[in-house]
């Protein structure tokens, strides 16, 4: 089983250890792409944080660029 949510890049705020953090929201605009009006009927609303501390992937984020997130369950270890 496989869940894709596409979400906004909000914004990154620089950590005081160095990292990074970054903020993505469950937000669509319908005049963007015919595929927002499925994501948004599927999940209207959310959020989701992710700390970063991999310098090369933090600075290849935009914020207010829509990012998609793949959910694929895991072996356990």
């Amino acid at each position: 089983m496989a869940i894709r949510c596409k979400m906004r890049l909000e914004n990154v705020f620089a950590q005081s250890w160095g990292g990074a953090k970054a903020l993505f929201s469950c937000i669509y605009d319908s005049k963007l792409a015919e595929e927002d009006r499925g994501f948004q009927k599927a999940t209207p609303s959310g959020m989701a944080e992710f700390q970063i501390d991999n310098p090369k992937a933090a600075e290849q984020l935009v914020i207010g660029k829509y990012y998609y997130f793949d959910i694929v369950e895991a072996p356990n270890a």
